[in-house]
């Protein structure tokens, strides 16, 4: 007679303990550790192996929670090897592993744990170990079977009889499935998930699960194209993930991914300098693999090669030893790339890299890095006279160039699930673009070249013109700044002034997206110039040009090399910055004393000499508007004796100019509603504030915090920050204003709805952008003139406190008496002898 199942009441009381011990562990994991080990200590006594393998499981997923990975592990393989220990426990143990197992860096093992798991659990255990799986299908590139396993685990865990850690399982479910589909692009389906996971985890008290669910949130809307939404996820995940470490930092890596892939790279390297180490600390191997790719995805895109590829050979060795073979050829690709910077082309490069473009091929999942690999693989080959494998390459390219089919969007996968990608469906249009402006270009058709390349910019403007999101539109035309910058090559060898100013300004649409506007040609920039000049500065390789449009005249000129430019450049802030150390003196300053007037009167007319002089006699004597290109966006323009009491506006490009000034003219009229704002720590911000809102008959005072500040943004006219300003050249939408709760960083002012007019910002280096290759105005300026301010106000170097609030002053006061920004500025300048402001938009419109 067989005996009756036993009740809940007649279960062995440790058991029963343990078990609460690892569902207490994901809501409580700090007392499930400590009820864990009471359990251990007492079964090991009473020689019960069910109750000790289970407890030894519930520390181990404390452990795992509280981010201790390598615990994890030692005590579910503690549990495994219990002598005695019930099947279907060891089994339990091997499930909770595969996690663990994938986590620490080998997914493949993690699924050989899960095989010898499968016999010996329950119907409800084997959908768990499904979700678990998921997560090691996808680590090893296997997004569709990843998928599949997710399905099947919720299928079974949405009808399961709803226990904590039932609940669990299907929030988990939910998470790895929205994150697989993230990668495969489907961000609506991401979206969903996610936020029924978040839902399921916050009704059944799974907080840290809710946490995790919230941390993937940055990563995410980085992919949807909100940038500043994501911002501010991340701010959130922070402060929720706070002593959780491992989590903050894969956190942190998975929001660097996002940024990378939305042409942020300083931004991406922020996030990363703060997630390896901690990864490193954690033994957290997957993420910290895939941290370091990144990594050296980004040090290659910042300008540092030699550590790119230290860092990308690093990232390779760690893949290799997880097995992950279908990650292997992207870190080959970083080191193939940074090779090129570092070292001459050589046949046997040209053939690793058409070899890596194959290999990136061959996995269908990372086709399109597969063209951008092939298109570098074929101009490297012409580099070294290989004309039959540059030919074969190009014509891969540009094998189905003719078909008339739609493209999908640029960046973005949108192959459905069930079918499979096709090569040439995946070719990017300004990569195929390229190939075929090559193509020509090598048969001496420079007119069929010229076609492509406007062909492609086309496709890209098409596309971006799509989507209302500025981020959005900046991921998608950048990935047309390559082809840009072919056909302004292809210009500049062809000499025509025209066709330099067109294709440079086509360049920077696509270097700077949020600056991008409809194209104006020289005519109408002449039109709008009246009796002033502007000059387009252009990078050709090592030799600077400029593009000069003035009165009846539009004239292509070689300025001279961009390098003794850009030393002369450093010269002069430096000796700037050194004259403002010795009238400011302040404790910690590390420059050196003895710096005066003479110093930086040599330095700029260094500048001047090798930058100006060679225009100086068809600039005329009327105001000036400058295009800047890489350095020349760090000069301080008003410093050149030239141009002072000249008024000078630096814009992104000529078109951006011309928009500024139709904004300036489509603003109110009558007398503007001015704010002012005092930052903290600022010998004279106050006193300034006082001078500034005395100037003006309407103006106003709000409180030096960031809140106060956002809400002037949308009703003010003019807004005025006295405030201390920081830069971060490798990061310039983390550059900021201090004010008294914090920093106001350019990447909140991305979803504010509009932009004073006119916007002073009164502090050291707020005026800065970033300056590598592509020299997009990326700083505090550009991103308030690419919310709508005609005009924004800056300094570009140190400047006194005293002597700021004697310039300021003076601005406003010339401002009321009818003077435009650009001309008050410029005469400020001149009479109080701070130099170090710049006007950047068009500031050539009164506001009186």
């Amino acid at each position: 007679m067989s005996a009756a199942p036993d009740r809940p009441d007649d279960r062995d009381p440790l058991v029963v303990a343990a078990e609460a011990a690892v569902m207490r562990s994901l809501v409580d994991p700090d007392h499930a550790l400590h009820a864990g080990r009471t359990v251990l200590s007492s079964a090991r006594r009473a020689g019960n192996p069910e109750a000790e393998a289970v407890a030894l499981r519930a520390i181990a997923l404390a452990s795992r929670e509280l981010g201790d990975l390598r615990g994890a592990e030692h005590h579910l393989r503690e549990a495994i090897a219990t002598p005695g220990a019930p099947p279907e426990r060891v089994a339990q143990a091997r499930l909770s592993l595969v996690t663990v197992r994938t986590e620490r860096g080998h997914p493949l093992q993690a699924l050989r744990v899960a095989a010898l798991a499968w016999a010996h659990l329950s119907p409800l255990d084997r959908a768990k170990l499904d979700t678990q799986r998921a997560v090691a299908l996808a680590r090893l590139g296997r997004h569709q079977e990843a998928i599949a396993s997710c399905d099947r685990a919720l299928r079974a865990l949405v009808t399961a009889p709803g226990t904590i850690d039932d609940r669990r399982f299907l929030a988990g479910g939910l998470l790895n499935r929205g994150l697989i589909h993230s990668y495969r692009g489907d961000w609506d389906a991401a979206m969903r998930d996610l936020t029924a996971c978040l839902e399921i985890s916050r009704q059944a008290g799974l907080r840290h699960l809710s946490r995790l669910s919230a941390a993937n949130l940055p990563f995410l809307a980085v992919r949807r194209g909100d940038i500043a939404g994501a911002f501010k996820h991340y701010r959130e995940a922070e402060d929720t993930l706070f002593g959780f470490p491992e989590r903050l930092a894969t956190m942190r890596a998975d929001f660097a991914g996002a940024l990378l892939a939305a042409h942020l790279p300083g931004e991406a390297r922020a996030m990363l300098s703060l997630a390896v180490p901690d990864l490193e600390a954690s033994g957290a191997h997957v993420a910290l693999a895939e941290a370091r790719l990144k990594l050296a995805q980004v040090e290659l895109l910042t300008g540092d090669p030699h550590q790119a590829r230290e860092v990308a050979e690093q990232a390779a060795r760690e893949l290799a030893e997880q097995d992950r073979t279908s990650w292997l050829p992207l870190a080959r690709e970083v080191v193939l790339r940074a090779r090129l910077t570092l070292e001459p082309v050589t046949p046997a490069l040209v053939a690793e890299l058409v070899a890596c473009a194959d290999e990136l091929e061959d996995g269908l999942t990372h086709l399109a890095g597969a063209a951008a690999l092939r298109l570098a693989a074929a101009e490297a080959a012409l580099t070294v006279d290989d004309h039959p494998t540059a030919s074969a390459q190009l014509a891969l390219l540009t094998e189905h160039a003719e078909r008339d089919e739609p493209q999908p969007p640029i960046g973005t996968r949108l192959t459905p699930p069930e079918s499979e990608p096709t090569r040439e469906a995946e070719i990017p249009v300004p990569v195929r673009q390229h190939a075929l402006a090559l193509e020509a270009s090598l048969q001496e058709d420079a007119t069929g070249a010229f076609r492509a390349v406007r062909v492609g910019l086309s496709e890209v403007s098409e596309r971006v013109e799509t989507f209302d999101d500025p981020s959005v539109r900046a991921h998608a035309a950048r990935a047309g700044e390559r082809l840009a910058g072919f056909g302004l090559g292809l210009a500049v060898r062809g000499g025509s002034a025209g066709e330099v100013f067109e294709f440079a300004e086509r360049w920077r649409a696509v270097a700077a997206p949020s600056h991008a506007c409809s194209l104006v040609d020289p005519e109408r920039v002449r039109g709008e110039l009246g009796s002033g000049a502007l000059v387009e500065f252009v990078a050709d390789e090592e030799a600077l040009l400029a593009v000069l449009i003035a009165r009846e005249r539009v004239a292509l000129r070689r300025v001279g090399d961009v390098r003794p430019v850009k030393e002369a450049i450093v010269r002069l802030r430096y000796a700037l910055r050194r004259q403002c150390s010795v009238a400011q003196p302040h404790p910690g300053n590390d420059l050196l004393p003895g710096c005066d007037s003479g110093h930086v009167e040599a330095a700029a007319l260094e500048v001047e000499r090798l930058l100006l002089r060679p225009l100086l006699a068809e600039l005329g004597d009327g105001p000036l508007v400058v295009v800047p290109v890489g350095a020349l966006h760090t000069l301080p323009w008003g410093a050149l004796p030239c141009l002072r009491e000249r008024p000078v506006n630096v814009a992104a490009s000529a078109a951006a100019w011309v928009q500024a000034r139709e904004l300036a003219r489509a603003r109110r009229s009558g007398p503007p509603a001015v704010v002012a704002a005092a930052g903290p720590a600022l010998a004279h911000a106050h006193a300034e504030v006082r001078n500034v809102l005395a100037c003006h008959p309407h103006g106003r005072e709000v409180p030096g915090r960031t809140g106060p500040v956002l809400e002037a943004l949308v009703s003010a006219d003019v807004l005025h920050l006295a405030a201390h300003g920081v830069f971060h050249a490798r990061s310039p939408l983390v550059s900021g204003i201090t004010l008294e709760d914090g920093s106001l960083m350019a990447y909140d002012l991305l979803d504010v709805p509009r932009s004073p007019g006119l916007v002073v910002l009164s502090a050291c280096n707020s005026g800065m952008s970033r300056t590598p290759v592509e020299g997009a105005p990326l700083g505090l300026p550009g991103t308030f003139l690419s919310k709508g301010s005609a005009c924004v106000v800056a300094g570009l170097v140190p400047v006194r406190d005293e002597g700021a609030r004697a310039l300021m002053s003076m601005f406003h006061e010339l401002l009321v008496a009818g003077q435009p920004p650009d001309a008050a500025l410029a005469s400020a300048a001149a009479k109080t002898g701070e130099t170090g402001f710049a006007c950047f938009g068009s500031g050539d419109q009164p506001l009186y």
